[in-house]
């Protein structure tokens, strides 16, 4: 894997948090970045900072709130998500998450189901059409416009334009500006009158 998997573990217990984190470090052939949340409360709002890839969480912490209610309220930030569960949690809870891991699993069975997740997440991605959202970023970048000047005009933070930005070059595999411009002329997105300032500036 040549990119790095952003994980964040939401558990507010040391013991239980740091045992994960010192399991991921361990597995130097995935290389992860490990962000690390205690205030369970404050969940929503540190996701849209840390912007994962993949979120670690007890059921439980969630209290009367569900995984489907944490990701409705963010919608730039797009995570795949992993219960940590370490007392008896219903089947019904634990099928809105896309993997389940327990304190009692080995290093090796933990890491067979973050490779196994980020598999069948990259085969649903490529899945994916653009959204509206993502053609509008697409717009913006391809008119010149900074990730603060996009998160302006379409009324969205920098992490979420951010968020947006990732998913296009996952789903479409073109990393520079000029593909895109191409991208978004071949798919009628925008018309050559609408980008030549940007596009003679470039030259």
């Amino acid at each position: 894997m040549s990119n790095r998997i952003h994980i964040v573990i939401a558990e507010p217990s040391d013991i239980i948090r740091n045992g994960l984190v010192h399991i991921l470090k361990q597995m130097a052939d995935l290389p992860v970045d490990i962000g690390e949340i205690t205030d369970i409360p404050a969940l929503a709002s540190q996701l849209e900072k840390f912007q994962p890839d993949i979120l670690v969480v007890n059921p439980m912490h969630l209290g009367v709130f569900s995984i489907v209610d944490l990701k409705g309220k963010l919608e730039g930030c797009v995570f795949k998500s992993v219960a940590l569960q370490n007392t008896l949690t219903s089947d019904a809870v634990l099928k809105n998450y896309d993997a389940v891991i327990s304190i009692y699993d080995t290093a090796g069975t933990i890491k067979t189901k973050l490779v196994e997740l980020l598999s069948i997440g990259k085969q649903d991605e490529d899945k994916k059409e653009l959204s509206d959202r993502e053609k509008e970023v697409i717009v913006c970048i391809v008119k010149g416009m900074s990730n603060k000047q996009i998160a302006d005009t379409l009324c969205l933070s920098t992490y979420t334009v951010m968020t947006h930005r990732r998913n296009i070059v996952n789903k479409l595999q073109i990393h520079s500006s000029s593909g895109l411009t191409i991208y978004a002329i071949v798919n009628k997105l925008v018309t050559i009158d609408e980008i030549k300032d940007t596009i003679y500036s470039e030259e």
